[in-house]
């Protein structure tokens, strides 16, 4: 009977002894030209890389989002340079986007990804169990 309950304690305690979490995969809707949300995810992004480093993280630009990863309209470049550079950072912009705003690709930040649809990009990522964030005030 000791044996049977020490093992149903040890199941039912183990989850809790875990230290951080299997499949820590964050993507943030960021379709704000506001530079506070912008400093906000890229914080964000920071402080999760810092405490978790093998998170997985993804900003997904669309609508008036697109300033945080365009060259010389970023006040934010050379963080967003650093962490683009990252295995575990991206940075997608949407392409419809890209085309409403006239941006070609040649004026992104090195390391910045396209997608042709950001709003699917948000959902395909969702459907994989990701997280999701909100970037707003």
């Amino acid at each position: 009977m000791k044996i049977i309950l020490s093992i149903l304690l040890a199941f039912f305690f183990a989850p809790l002894l875990t230290n951080g979490q299997a499949n820590y995969n964050v993507v943030f809707d960021l379709t704000s030209k506001d530079t506070t949300d912008q400093k906000n995810v890229m914080r964000w992004i920071d402080e999760i890389s810092k405490a978790e480093p093998t998170a997985k993280l993804e900003v997904v630009m669309y609508g008036q989002g697109l300033d945080l990863v365009v060259k010389d309209k970023s006040y934010l470049e050379s963080a967003v340079a650093k962490f683009a550079g990252s295995d575990n950072v991206k940075f997608k912009v949407c392409a419809i986007a890209m085309k409403a705003h006239h941006i070609d690709k040649s004026q992104l930040i090195a390391g910045v990804e396209t997608v042709p649809d950001g709003i699917y990009e948000i959902i395909r990522k969702q459907h994989q169990g990701w997280g999701y964030i909100k970037v707003a005030k």
